[in-house]
């Protein structure tokens, strides 16, 4: 079954400065061998102006749980990581899911 690896990104201490390597992580994320797809995605503001539960997500696909496995050992995995952690000044949480398709 595909399997996805997702971030999710809190609100950053500077929004400006996650957008400014934001770019730079998804080419990074591109890199990671075994990378079929990649989405990106930025959480609307609430309706009532409060503060966002989450500021974005970046999910990365893979065949299957195999494939992203292996994928997380290698040296442009770390790379990534490397930039997901720089950015995520507000917090990450990173998940391995099983796609399910319907």
């Amino acid at each position: 079954m595909p399997t996805k690896i997702t971030a999710i990104y809190e609100n950053p201490k500077s929004p400006s400065t996650f957008e400014a390597g934001h770019q730079e992580q998804i080419a990074l994320a591109k890199q990671i061998p075994g990378v079929t797809r990649i989405e990106s995605a930025k959480v609307w503001p609430k309706e009532d102006g409060s503060e966002t539960p989450a500021y974005r997500v970046l999910d990365l696909y893979f065949t299957d749980y195999d494939a992203a496995s292996k994928a997380v050992t290698t040296e442009e995995a770390g790379a990534f990581v490397g930039k997901v952690f720089e950015l995520a000044t507000g917090g990450v949480r990173l998940l391995f899911t099983d796609v399910e398709e319907v």
